[in-house]
Parts: structure tokens; sequence; C-alpha cells
């Protein structure tokens, strides 16, 4: 996510270590710098000589305190400028009117508007506890409405019928007497994107909001569109009065310009940003935090959020009475274990949560090799009988060809598979016998293992 900005501004550090304090000399070079990583990032240029303009004006003259180096003080320093040019804090949705709440969802085809309907809908489900209907207002893309359905029944929703022979406001009036009679808390409107700014398009996307009057009004864009999204931006502006901006595919922009320009652009903050295609691949956005992983200072909050609401407590609970009790560690729980990782994401989704001076310590690790022996790991164990995974001494040779036709590889990798299946358990007999924290001592804190990591 944003990585060329990420590495360009990283590297200011390592230009100014050594000089006492920031002055007018040495601060145009690091400007120039932040200059280039803005413009290589698709950052709209009114947006760059308004950010230049402040972090020159905060950072003239500012002593650098304690044992900060003039390169960190910068850095303080834009990552306080980016906060500020993509909104402070977490702006939500307000919600505070007579249900039902109507949210009319603008963009252009393309944005992922459908989907980003139902991961709002799962959002607000999971985080608000609202009892959400939604309903298709698009009636010119095939399947558009066949497709809000079917996402809808993925976030645990309801969905509202339309029909392409429909028009658009009299599809709206309908969802929203409906809502009404069947108290609903929220009603999320999708409406027809075009593949470009047309005034059919604004002029029909006003008629709706004129006829349902919704308390948020958000406009969807794609994170990856650069200044594209800026253009999109303003036109919708001008044709409706928004509330909040959804960045969509932010996962896959990897040069961050849409998610700095589009707020200052608009004059709304940025409410959501998609991070995955998982229809729970919706978060809250928060610019001090997507300021902090833009620097290469990761995100630790998202990565604990992350795990807890990856691991299964009970299951955690249940494996840790279990081995406190000595009963043996089989290859069920190995695959529990697996299977706990990739609800969190798996390896290349945490690393990209984590500072980059943490994450460039693995960076000769090749994490689509290791997803890749972890999915072979997966199928290996699945090949099993029940009875082989509660007791994996019984597996012997022909047992393990049976094994490996199964899963489709070689007796190798299953016997690869049983060896670190070995060293798990024999982890797992350590913990048991009190001796963890000698074994924490062992591995020095790291992560064994793992290429670039202390042992």
């Amino acid at each position: 996510m944003a990585t060329h900005l990420t590495d360009r501004l990283s590297g200011l550090v390592k230009t100014m270590r050594g000089q006492a304090r920031i002055t007018e000399g040495n601060v145009q070079d690091m400007l120039r710098e932040v200059r280039m990583a803005l413009l290589e990032a698709d950052v709209a240029l009114p947006v760059v000589r308004d950010f230049i303009a402040r972090v020159k004006d905060k950072a003239l003259g500012q002593e650098v305190a304690g044992s900060l180096n003039p390169g960190q003080a910068l850095v303080g320093i834009v990552h306080k400028e980016l906060a500020a040019t993509m909104g402070e804090g977490v702006a939500d949705l307000n919600l505070a009117t007579q249900p039902p709440a109507v949210v009319l969802m603008a963009g252009l085809q393309g944005a992922g508007k459908t989907t980003t309907t139902a991961k709002l809908a799962r959002h607000l489900i999971e985080k608000r506890r609202k009892k959400v209907l939604t309903v298709s207002a698009d009636v010119y893309r095939p399947a558009a409405i066949e497709q809000l359905k079917t996402v809808t029944a993925q976030a645990g929703a309801e969905w509202f019928p339309s029909a392409p022979d429909q028009k658009p406001a009299d599809i709206a009036r309908a969802a929203l007497d409906h809502a009404r009679r069947h108290y609903f808390d929220v009603l999320l409107v999708d409406t027809a994107g075009r593949l470009a700014i047309d005034e059919a398009l604004m002029a029909e996307i006003r008629q709706l909001h004129a006829a349902l009057s919704p308390v948020e009004t958000l406009f969807v864009v794609d994170a990856m569109q650069g200044q594209d999204a800026i253009n999109t931006a303003r036109a919708f502006k001008d044709a409706l009065p928004l509330t909040g901006v959804v960045l969509t595919k932010l996962d896959g922009d990897s040069r961050g310009g849409a998610a700095l320009s589009v707020r200052q652009i608009t004059g709304v903050p940025i409410k959501f940003a998609g991070v995955s295609e998982k229809i729970d691949g919706l978060e809250a956005f928060d610019a001090e935090r997507h300021a902090g992983r833009i620097l290469g200072m990761g995100d630790i909050v998202a990565l604990v959020e992350e795990v807890q609401k990856g691991v299964d407590l009970a299951a955690a609970q249940k494996l840790a009475d279990k081995v406190k009790s000595g009963d043996a560690f089989d290859l069920n729980d190995f695959l529990s274990q697996i299977s706990q990782m990739k609800n969190m994401g798996g390896l290349a989704g945490l690393m990209d949560k984590l500072p980059s001076q943490l994450a460039s310590r693995a960076a000769g690790a090749d994490l689509g090799k290791a997803e890749r022996d972890v999915r072979r790991m997966e199928g290996i164990i699945c090949a099993m009988t029940p009875l082989e995974r509660r007791k994996p001494e019984l597996i012997k040779a022909s047992r393990k060809r049976r094994i490996a036709t199964g899963a489709g590889v070689q007796v190798q990798e299953v016997n690869r598979m049983l060896n670190q299946f070995e060293q798990m358990r024999d982890m797992m007999k350590k913990m048991k016998g009190g001796g963890l924290m000698k074994m924490m001592r062992r591995m020095g804190g790291g992560f064994p293992g793992m290429p670039g990591m202390p042992r």
C-alpha cells in the first residue's frame, strides 16, 4: 500500500542524520524529495503545493528535541500534515435520524459500489448492531441487481428486489416504504455508475437524492485511479451534497495519491477504506494511522484488530487446556493453527501492517512461497483419515504414499510436513513443562525459520 511514497519519505531520515537543526539551507533538499514523492504518487498538484507550503512553514528553524535528528523531526511534521490533509481522526456514519437512515452510494462504474454496499452492510451489522436493507437502483448494468443480492446475502443483510424495467426513483421510493414498514435501521441504495461522467448520470442521481433525502451521500472512488479519481470527485462534489468518501482497492494502491487528494478536493472526510476483497474487508478510515503506514511506521493497531478478529478465542483456550492437561498435540490442532493464520490475512496481510524496519528484517523471506507451503500442508492434512490426524504415529510408508496421492504432492512433501508438525509438538511439550520462557530465550525473542529474523 502506497509503497512508492513510503520508500521515498522513509529515506529522508537517513539523508539528514547528524545535523543539529532544520534550516533554510537543508530544508530545500528535504522538501524537494517530499515534492517528488507526492508527484510520483499521483497527488493532485494544488494539494502538493499546499502541503509543501505547510510543511516548510512548520519545519523552518524548528529545534530538534532530545535524541531526534532533523530527518526524524521532519518526518514527524510530515506525518502530522499527512494526517491533516486526509482529515483529522475517524469520521463515522451519522445515523442520528428517524429510522430508516438512508445512505446513498454514488460513483463511476468499476469503482466497486456494489461490493462496497455489501461490505458497509456487514460493517453496520457487526459494529453498529443495525438491521440493514439494501436495494439496487442500477437498471443499466447487466446482472447488477443479482450481484447485489448475492453479496448482500454474504454480508448477512436483507435485500429488496428490483427489476431492470423499473425507474430508479420508483425503486428507491418502494424500498424506503418497505424499510419503514418493516422497521429497518438503515437503507443502503446502490446507484448506477457510468464509464465516464455525463449529465444523464448526474441528473438521475440528483433525482434519487431528492426522492430519498439521504442522511449520508457517500462517494465511492477507486484509489488506484490517481488523477482520474480527483476529476471524478470534483464532478460529483458539484452535483451532490456529499457527506463522505469511501476509497476502494486501497490494498492494491502502490502510489497513495487518491487518499491524499480526495479529502481536499471534495471537502468531505474519507469515512471508509476497502482493504481487501473479502466481505469484511472494509474498515473505518483513520487518517493518523494511514499516515503512519505511508511513512513506514506500520499500523500496529490494525494488526492487533486483525489478530483479534481472526483468532477463535474459544479454540485457543481449548488448545491451551489440552496442552496443560498433558493430552497430545495432534494434526487436527495443527490444522486449526494453520486456519487461524489464514483468517488473519496470511503472512503477507500481517507483514503489510508492520513498521517498515521490522518488515525489512524479513525481506529475504519469500512470502509467496511461504503462503504456498501453508496451503500445501493444509491439503496434505485434509487428505488424511480422522484416525491418522488423531494418531500421526500410524502414518508409515504405505499411508504416506496414499496421502501424497490424495493431496497431489510427492511423498517428500508429506515427510516435510510431518517433520514440521513434530517440531510444533515438541514446542507444545516444552510449554506444558513450564519451559516456555527458556525456549523464548534460546530463540532470542525472534521467530525461528524466518530469514532475517533474530534467533
